[in-house]
């Protein structure tokens, strides 16, 4: 009896906060779907927390902030305007966004005395979580996080939450002259958001991580997103813009309204003249990814090269957290698993049937070895002088595979698309072990933002042109190939631990899993790649041209599929793949993915398409990138 008024309790609030959300951002055909995992906001259709049955106080005013914070968001934010000034590189724009949302919170937060309460609440809660609390050092609070508080401190009034209060004055005074007026006039210009960002814009240039604009003629009327009022980098931001709208208008954000409760071959010889070229460059790293040179390249590039890779790092995932906390995270992967696994194990489930059909048993027979053949035992009897007959399995190409899914650990994968990425990654290894198909799920980020050792390194020896990377690489093996579902299973939470994501350099990540793939022993070897956007690293691109990272992931993408020696899938969430990978696919939302994973290899593992894959290479050369 109790458990039924739980959940009318829980309905009739579900439905109170999607009332008021509406209310408050005065659109009323605004859908809002509570799923588990954090909030966000795709056009018009809004995603909150799933509630829990006993909902306390505190969950209550936590959710109920960030059903605000999407309302006001809605209300008080302007996309075209947004964009016309976003900036290009990753780090850059997380920090633009973050002003942006603080800033919608305080306009609201100021005429709504609850709606500033429940604010005040969520960002209490979220300083908690994030354990700013426990923070000593300057640089473990994240620039978007630290300079949205110190925007928000300075557009309300109000003072931070505690929990953020001693680490935020470490940040106080060292942010320069340029940066505090750049910070007073986002608080003078917060209601006219066109001016709002030209101030955020003058913020990220006076702290060097975006290139001040050329002011254009006094006329605000340029503010409004049209073409004269974007500055440089504004190619890469139309670009963006263009994918935003896109997934703004598409209806398959994979949630429902609020009823919806989470348901969720090339010659050796010219490898060889690579290798050369590559030495010819001064490359003394031996056996690093370089540039294949079928096209001479310009005197303004040069071959791809990384600066040093002596702090690069390829890691087993349960080297990088202790045990407990490992346990912890795992914990926390399987309470999101309770609510995805309906959706996605169906498909996992009618992947398997298919894929066990296809295996059917083939034996050989009137062997000298083998199991003995029980079918045979009566010709001993009639005839004992004949021998026993012995039978064994025959070896079929099918269970000859090896799958490895390559899931992108950058920073914008952060909240809901690393964690259903974890979620798919864990059913997709349960799922596939089941039918004999060996799985590997690796991970790809940086040690560091903006450079690490080696940028240390670069900048010690005078900061030569043209250095190349200038990240440490972090590669991490959740789960090997050969290792057991149950043996590796906690490893796949450490992508939910906070601090881990960071840059995304694809082209070497891609030819590292390659190159695992290459020294398996299966014959048929697939990989799937799923990843969120273009590979940005802030200290590799301010020094080198703009497209470095992504012509060496064409480059490397370009001779892996010419060389079919694999299989190359690659999903993209939110971000056009099909513009590198031959066989790809884009999703407009995370929640789309596990159906989107099952979908494909299903699509991989059809007969057909087996039949036409199923070419086993006795020798194969070695790629050199």
């Amino acid at each position: 009896m109790s458990g039924s008024k739980d959940n009318s309790r829980t309905e009739d609030f579900k439905r109170a906060t999607a009332g008021v959300l509406r209310a408050i951002a005065q659109v009323p055909e605004v859908q809002v779907a509570f799923q588990p995992g954090p909030s966000g906001l795709v056009g018009k259709r809004a995603r909150l927390p799933l509630p829990t049955r006993a909902l306390p106080p505190a969950e209550m005013a936590k959710l109920r902030g960030a059903a605000d914070s999407v309302a006001l968001r809605l209300r008080h934010h302007d996309d075209a305007v947004h964009a016309a000034r976003s900036p290009g590189q990753r780090e850059a724009k997380d920090v633009y966004d973050a002003l942006e949302q603080a800033r919608v919170e305080v306009i609201g937060a100021a005429h709504m005395a609850g709606v500033a309460a429940n604010i005040r609440a969520r960002l209490s809660d979220e300083c908690e979580a994030e354990g700013f609390d426990r923070m000593t050092r300057k640089d473990q609070l994240p620039l978007p996080a630290a300079l949205s508080l110190l925007a928000r401190e300075c557009m309300s009034g109000e003072p931070v939450p505690p929990a953020a209060a001693r680490i935020l004055e470490s940040w106080r005074g060292t942010l320069g002259e340029e940066a505090e007026g750049a910070l007073s006039e986002m608080a003078s210009t917060q209601n006219d958001q066109a001016r709002f960002t030209r101030a955020a814009r003058k913020l990220l240039a006076a702290l060097n991580l975006a290139e001040a604009e050329v002011e254009a003629e006094p006329d605000d009327q340029t503010d409004e997103g049209e073409d004269g009022g974007e500055q440089a980098g504004s190619q890469d931001n139309a670009d963006e813009a263009e994918g935003d709208t896109q997934a703004d208008t598409d209806s398959s954000m994979g949630a429902q309204p609020e009823q919806m409760q989470g348901e969720a071959t090339e010659d050796e010889g010219e490898d060889d003249a690579d290798e050369d070229a590559a030495a010819a460059e001064g490359d003394d790293r031996p056996g690093g990814p370089q540039t294949r040179r079928e096209k001479p390249i310009p005197d303004d590039h040069m071959a791809y090269r990384a600066f040093s890779r002596t702090h690069d790092e390829e890691i087993d995932a349960e080297d990088l957290c202790d045990p407990e906390e490992l346990a912890r995270l795992r914990q926390q992967l399987d309470q999101q698993l309770q609510h995805l696994q309906g959706v996605v194990s169906k498909l996992a489930n009618r992947l398997q049937r298919r894929l066990l059909a296809q295996q059917t048993r083939a034996w050989e027979f009137d062997l000298d070895e083998g199991m003995l053949d029980a079918g045979r035992l009566a010709r001993v009897v009639v005839n004992p002088m004949l021998s026993l007959s012995y039978k064994r399995e025959r070896e079929t190409d099918f269970r000859d595979t090896v799958v490895t899914l390559l899931i992108d650990n950058s920073g914008s994968m952060r909240g809901r698309p690393i964690t259903v990425a974890a979620m798919c990654g864990d059913i997709l290894a349960r799922t596939l072990e089941r039918c004999a198909v060996k799985v590997e799920v690796l991970g790809f980020t940086t040690r560091a933002w903006k450079g690490g050792h080696s940028r240390e390194r670069w900048v010690a020896e005078g900061k030569p042109r043209n250095p190349g990377r200038l990240n440490d690489l972090r590669h991490i093996v959740y789960k090997s190939a050969d290792a057991p579902w149950r043996r590796a299973r906690k490893n796949l939470g450490l992508m939910l631990r906070e601090g881990l994501l960071k840059e995304n350099i694809d082209g070497e990540a891609l030819l590292w899993a390659y190159r695992r793939l290459m020294a398996r022993p299966e014959h048929r070897r697939i990989l799937m790649v799923i990843s969120d956007g273009a590979p940005v690293d802030d200290s590799t691109l301010s020094v080198n041209p703009g497209n470095y990272l992504e012509k060496h992931l064409r480059e490397v993408i370009r001779e892996i599929e010419g060389r079919d020696l694999i299989e190359l899938i690659a999903i993209g969430i939110g971000h056009d793949v099909t513009r590198y990978y031959r066989r790809a696919v884009t999703i407009v939302d995370a929640e789309e993915l596990g159906g989107t994973v099952m979908k494909k290899l299903a699509e991989l593992f059809d007969e057909d398409a087996a039949h036409a894959w199923g070419r086993a290479m006795a020798e194969r050369a070695p790629l050199v990138v």
